[in-house]
């Protein structure tokens, strides 16, 4: 039978019993010692130190992009034209003849070294690397990164890699952020963003692109959207821009005339060929890692696997110098439609053959830049190919190519937003954003068919890793304790004598199949018991519950969210809280277990696989 001690308390308790409830004078309506879930704050000053950090760290970032550039100039004089000087300069008017092909065998053969005796982690464009350390090492990269990287991609730029510097730049501001992190007393998730912060200055010092710096970091470094951490990563992309504009002014990155507004039938071409390109950046995504796969097979040391790369560069250098160096000079000729053409398209094979091969052998140097000059030369010559069989859609050689140029990396990609807003701020052509928003999204969606990962995430989940790039709202955080916590709960009372508790839980008529229960002097509660708390070891004579009791309670609040809720039972170590109202914490109306936070997993799943009829009748059944 059930003991008279042990008390069924209800959700909820009438004002009589909460005015016998006692109040802790040290901690107002808390009990002593008492755990309670506590809701971080979205901004702290925590927040504006780790802003503070960004903005310094986006100055440095932003030299170092004015740094790398000048190196990149240097190597590039000496390489093709025997001077020592920083002054910009083209590798396209070189007078080396066919002994140019040897230049980026050289330069490549550097990087080989480097990596061997530095640090592998220099091969590559830089963001798969950094997306690695933020999600397996707590975002530590090594410091010797901060000055290998920009000089192995200066090396291998200068001497005629196919790359942009924005990769190496990109990789070398996340490097900064991380070795700030490291140096100084800051949980994984600050370093993470000063990561992220470095990482998107150094692309917004590259490209004067600030907003679409932060949803590159968003969509492909932070793994979230928080104020905590977007905040600091704004305001290092707002301050390294404005260190551009100090050095370069406030030109756009590519400019070209101005755009009109695209009719309908020009905008749904414009979709058309966003699909199109999509369909090519998946090809061009496997052409690279099928490429990589063949230098794995090669019977000679990575090491010098770059050098044979570059010996396939130099010889399409060799017969096209446009392909040479980083070539932001070809984008903007495409996207101004002053190259067009079968010209343009032969470069555009030329240059693929090269960037594609170099990076698959495992050299140094970005893939922005070269996946915007494939998409804009596709989506020029796509243009010319409507204007000159249907001229009646109304398709402008130039959109053409602006659309292509940023649809090819959002399908390689996956970060829609960023190759969007990308190309309206490096262009400053508001016009071209309906059409770029229909081409990159029709380019992302055949892209998601087409290809589990993309660009950035198949390198990783080659190594084992598996990256979610889907964000969404945890289910746990929107559902309150009070949905699932309140409800009749066994309680005992803490002068009842263990003997009889043991006894009433042996017997067959207890019917309870509770693991643990509060316990209650007076309706407060003092603490919480488990079954084995209660029938392990011996119950010398006049023993009561009360000495079971291990520490003081760990409490729900009705009105947490089941995400604090389960926080506090992984730090406590426990299966369950009493669940309390603020105002009284020491009146239990309710509880909650695992069980609850498993059924409300449950629940989320039911709602999103259930499948309701509609207008047009019942839907298969999952799976089908």
């Amino acid at each position: 039978m059930e003991l008279p001690e042990a008390n069924r308390v209800e959700a909820g308790l009438g004002e009589e019993a909460r005015s016998r409830l006692p109040v802790a004078p040290s901690m107002g309506p808390t009990l002593a010692g008492m755990r309670a879930p506590t809701t971080v704050d979205v901004v702290d000053r925590r927040v504006v130190f780790i802003s503070a950090l960004a903005v310094v760290l986006a100055v440095a970032a932003g030299l170092v992009a004015q740094g790398l550039g000048a190196l990149i100039h240097l190597f590039t004089n000496i390489a093709f034209f025997g001077r020592f000087s920083t002054a910009e300069v083209s590798p396209v008017n070189h007078a080396l003849g066919a002994w140019v092909i040897v230049v980026p065998v050289v330069g490549s053969l550097i990087v080989g070294v480097m990596a061997r005796y530095g640090s592998r982690a220099i091969r590559g464009h830089g963001i798969p690397e950094a997306m690695d350390q933020v999600l397996y090492n707590q975002s530590r990269i090594p410091p010797r990164m901060t000055f290998l990287k920009p000089l192995s991609a200066a090396v291998a730029i200068g001497t005629g890699g196919p790359f942009g510097a924005e990769g190496p730049i990109i990789a070398t501001g996340g490097a900064l952020g991380s070795l700030l992190g490291q140096v100084l007393r800051v949980t994984a998730d600050e370093r993470k963003a000063l990561l992220a912060a470095g990482a998107a200055a150094g692309m917004a010092a590259t490209f004067g692109a600030p907003v679409s710096a932060v949803l590159l970091a968003v969509e492909l470094l932070l793994f979230e959207y928080r104020p905590r951490s977007v905040i600091p990563v704004a305001l290092a992309t707002a301050t390294a821009t404005g260190v551009r504009l100090a050095f370069e002014g406030s030109a756009p990155a590519f400019a070209m005339p101005e755009l009109a507004l695209p009719g309908g039938a020009a905008l749904a071409f414009y979709i058309v060929l966003g699909a199109v390109v999509g369909l090519a950046s998946t090809l061009a995504t496997r052409a690279v890692y099928a490429i990589e796969d063949a230098f794995e097979k090669l019977p000679v040391h990575w090491m010098w696997w770059p050098a044979l790369g570059g010996l396939v560069v130099g010889v399409v250098g060799w017969l096209s110098p446009r392909t040479f160096g980083v070539g932001y000079t070809n984008i903007e000729d495409i996207l101004s439609g002053r190259f067009v053409g079968t010209a343009m398209l032969v470069f555009c094979a030329l240059k693929f053959v090269s960037w594609s091969v170099a990076l698959g052998s495992g050299t140094s140097g970005g893939t922005l830049a070269p996946l915007f000059t494939l998409g804009g030369g596709l989506g020029s010559g796509l243009g010319l190919v409507a204007m000159r069989l249907a001229p009646g859609l109304g398709v402008d050689l130039r959109v053409a190519a602006l659309v292509g140029m940023a649809a090819i990396f959002a399908g390689a990609s996956r970060a829609l937003l960023a190759s969007v807003v990308f190309a309206f701020e490096t262009t400053r052509q508001p016009l071209g954003l309906l059409p770029l928003l229909g081409g990159c999204a029709a380019a992302y969606l055949v892209s998601s068919l087409l290809m589990r990962h993309s660009i950035m995430t198949e390198k990783l989940a080659r190594r084992g890793g598996r990256v979610i790039t889907e964000y969404g709202v945890d289910a746990l955080g929107q559902m309150l304790v009070r949905e699932v916590g309140l409800k009749p709960v066994v309680t005992l009372d803490a002068d009842q004598s263990l003997e009889s508790v043991r006894a009433w839980l042996l017997s067959d008529v207890a019917g309870t199949r509770h693991q643990g229960f509060p316990v209650v002097k007076d309706g407060a509660l003092v603490g919480v018991v488990t079954r084995r708390d209660l029938v392990g070891g011996q119950a010398p004579e006049g023993r009561r519950v009360r000495d079971v009791v291990g520490r003081p309670p760990s409490v729900a609040y009705e009105d947490s969210s089941l995400r604090e809720a389960a926080d506090l039972m992984v730090e406590e170590g426990v299966g369950r809280l009493p669940v309390v109202r603020r105002e009284i914490p020491s009146s239990v109306v309710g509880i909650i277990t695992r069980s609850d936070l498993l059924g409300a997993h449950r629940r989320r799943l039911e709602n999103s696989r259930r499948r309701e009829r509609g207008l047009g009748g019942p839907l298969p059944a999952r799976g089908a």
